[in-house]
């Protein structure tokens, strides 16, 4: 079980998430969207990533995971968090949350974006960022069509808070 409180006397938390392809050092903002970088970080110091698909991955717009049923339609067990907005601009390897219509419905799933999305600014979440091996994260297996969605998809091998 994780420890509560990851993000307590923290600015950030660095993660490595371990793909396919190889290593890619994420960097959770406590500062900046604290309950989201603490569901995330706790989440992976527990395992529940391990092994989870990008279910839906779009060329040129961003790589989503973080659903246990593959489907884009599952999360954790835990609650729903409550928007955490702010002003930092979707941008190549921005880490977003996931959610559905309602703002506040954001929970486990989240995504990486290949690029600047600026149509996302102050409409999802922004909790953290790629900081190395982006390359690996170009690398994941994109879906056919509009929705994005991924026929046999790549998954996370691990990931987990630096240090575990």
């Amino acid at each position: 079980m994780a420890s509560e409180g990851m993000c307590t006397g923290k600015d950030k938390i660095d993660i490595t998430l371990e793909l396919k392809d190889g290593p890619v050092g994420l960097e959770l903002w406590c500062d900046v969207a604290p309950a989201h970088a603490e569901r995330i970080a706790s989440l992976a110091a527990e395992g529940f990533y391990n092994g989870v698909v990008f279910h839906r991955v779009i060329d040129g717009f961003m790589a989503q995971t973080g659903d246990p049923t593959g489907t884009g339609m599952g999360g954790s067990d835990l609650p729903d968090l409550k928007a955490e907005f702010n002003d930092k601009p979707f941008e190549r390897g921005t880490l977003g949350m996931a959610r559905s219509a309602d703002p506040d419905s954001a929970n486990s799933q989240f995504f990486i974006t290949f690029g600047d999305t600026p149509h996302l600014n102050g409409q999802y979440t922004v909790f953290g960022k790629v900081v190395s091996g982006m390359e690996h994260v170009d690398a994941i297996k994109k879906g056919d069509g509009a929705n994005g969605m991924v026929n046999d998809p790549d998954s996370i091998v691990s990931m987990t808070p630096a240090g575990e």
